[in-house]
C-alpha cells in the first residue's frame, strides 16, 4: 500500500490540472491513462507480489498444503498479475486525486493524468466508484475475495479518512496490511481452489513475518521523501522519531528479518546468499548514503531484499 513519493522538482514547464471537462477520450488514451496512475508501482506493488503468489504456491507443499503441478501454477501468472494491479488501481487513482497529492504531482510528476491535463479529478473519481465493483467481479472471478474487501476498506481508510498523515504508526500498520492482503490475495489466485489460508498455519506464521517486516521497516520510503511529507503535514517515522533514529530503526529490522527469515526456513548455502547480500546492503546504505538520490536507491534495493525473502520458502 505505499503511497506516491516525491522526486526532485522538474524544471519542466508545468501543466495545471483542467478542472473542468476531461477532452474526449479514446480508449487507448483512457487504458493509457489508468496504466500512468500506477506506473511508479509496478516495482513496489505489482511485480514483487506476483512473484510473491507465484514463489509461495510453488512452495504448497512446505505449507502442509497438497501440492499442485508447476506448469499449471505458472500458467496462472497472468492472473495473478490481473488481480494484483485491478486491486491496485482504485486505490493509486485515489490516492492521486485528493488536492494535495495533484501539487505535489504537478512539481515531481507532471507525467501522472491529472497534473498532466490528460484526466479531470472528476473524472478519475468516477473511475474510483466504477473499479470498486470490477475488483470485487474480478476476485469473485480469480479468488483473493477476502483480500479485496480488506483493501478496499484500507484504500478509504488511507486516502479518505487521513491514515497516511495522523500517526506513523498507523501508516506503517496500513502499509503492512495492505501489504499481506496483496501477497495472501496473489498467492491464492496462483494455488487457485480451495483457498489456502485457513488450512495452513504455517502459511500464516510466513505471512506474520512479512507484515512485521513491512510494518518495521517500510519507512525506508518516507526517508528521501521528507521535505514533502513536512510541507503536508504527513506525520512519518523520519519526522516523528527523527532522521537518524529512523534510519537505525530500518537497518536494525532489515538484520534481524534477514537472520530470522533464514532460521524460519532453515537455508543455508548458497540458498541464503542473495537475501543475506541484499540484507547487509541495505542495512549499511541506510545508515550511510544519505540524500534524496541515494535514499531513493536504498528504497529500491529494500524491495529486491524483501523479493529474495520472497524466494525463501522455494529455496526450502
Amino acid at each position: 500500500m505505499l503511497d506516491a513519493k516525491l522526486h526532485q522538482p522538474s524544471e519542466s514547464p508545468i501543466r495545471k490540472p483542467d478542472t473542468g471537462h476531461s477532452p474526449p477520450a479514446s480508449p487507448y488514451r483512457e487504458a493509457y491513462s489508468l496504466y500512468l496512475f500506477t506506473r511508479s508501482d509496478f516495482k513496489t506493488i505489482v511485480i514483487p507480489q506476483t512473484l510473491f503468489g507465484i514463489c509461495t504456491a510453488l512452495s504448497a507443499s512446505s505449507f502442509h498444503l497438497p501440492p499442485k503441478p508447476s506448469l499449471l501454477i505458472l500458467a496462472r501468472t497472468p492472473f495473478v498479475l490481473i488481480w494484483t494491479w485491478i486491486n491496485l488501481l482504485p486505490f493509486a487513482i485515489d490516492n492521486q486525486r485528493q488536492k494535495l497529492s495533484i501539487e505535489e504531482d504537478a512539481l515531481n510528476k507532471p507525467w501522472r493524468p491529472l497534473p498532466s491535463g490528460r484526466m479531470t479529478s472528476r473524472r478519475a473519481w468516477q473511475w474510483v466508484l466504477g473499479l470498486y465493483p470490477v475488483t470485487v467481479l474480478v476476485s469473485v472471478w480469480l479468488g483473493g475475495l477476502r483480500q479485496c474487501g480488506l483493501l478496499i476498506a484500507l484504500g478509504i481508510w488511507y486516502n479518505d479518512f487521513g491514515g497516511a498523515d495522523k500517526n506513523p504508526v498507523i501508516r506503517n500498520f496500513i502499509n503492512a496490511c495492505g501489504f499481506l492482503c496483496y501477497t495472501s490475495g496473489a498467492m491464492e489466485v496462483a494455488y487457485s481452489d480451495p483457498p489456502p489460508l485457513a488450512f495452513s498455519p504455517r502459511l500464516l506464521r510466513w505471512l506474520a513475518l512479512i507484515g512485521g517486516v513491512v510494518i518495521s521497516s517500510v519507512h525506508s520510503q518516507d526517508l528521501y521523501d521528507q521535505a514533502g511529507d513536512s510541507i503536508r503535514g504527513r506525520r512519518t517515522m523520519p519526522l516523528v522519531m527523527g532522521e537518524w533514529p529512523s534510519r537505525i530503526s530500518i537497518a536494525g529490522a532489515v538484520a534481524t528479518w534477514t537472520a530470522f527469515g533464514r532460521w524460519f526456513w532453515q537455508v543455508q548455502g548458497l540458498g541464503c546468499v542473495p537475501v543475506v547480500m541484499l540484507g547487509v546492503v541495505v542495512a549499511i546504505r541506510t545508515v550511510s548514503s544519505r540524500g534524496v538520490e541515494e535514499d531513493k536507491r536504498t528504497f529500491k534495493l529494500w524491495n529486491a531484499w524483501l523479493v529474495a525473502l520472497y524466494f525463501l520458502p522455494l529455496v526450502k
